[in-house]
């Protein structure tokens, strides 16, 4: 019985970290990305249209990807029915943490980017994580 509980356990472990290593992997990125775009940032310019924005970001989301692919050729998750998951799963766990980051950046009254968002930080971590999905071994 011991052997079985040890067994399940090691396997939870092992799916913990494999997500958690896209995770991180996506999350590096996306700070990075919100970084860039922070710096390029002009406070007075008038803010480009949200369709111009949600293709922009969807292309830098690809070419992170690309950028991704070659630090880490190999996805840390093996098995193809949870790296479906995690094409649907972490996204929206990026979005999330990026929706919070911008809402802790409003209330100290720091200027926000679009990336500060959950549809536009959805779209770019969805686009990094499906070039991943498709060409990641």
């Amino acid at each position: 019985m011991i052997e079985v509980f040890d067994w399940t356990m090691e396997f939870f472990f092992e799916i913990f970290l494999q997500f958690f290593g896209e995770i991180i992997v996506q999350v590096l990125a996306e700070l990075l990305a919100e970084f860039g775009i922070r710096s390029l940032a002009d406070p007075v310019r008038e803010p480009r249209t949200p369709v111009y924005s949600m293709v922009g970001y969807t292309l830098w989301g690809l070419i992170a990807g690309a950028i991704s692919l070659f630090l880490f050729p190999a996805s840390a998750i093996r098995n193809p029915a949870f790296r479906t998951i995690n094409l649907v799963v972490t996204p929206l766990v990026i979005a999330a943490i990026m929706a919070m980051l911008g809402r802790a950046r409003n209330k100290r009254g720091q200027l926000l980017v679009r990336l500060d968002r959950f549809g536009y930080a959805y779209l770019f971590a969805f686009s990094m994580a499906l070039v991943r999905f498709i060409w990641a071994s």
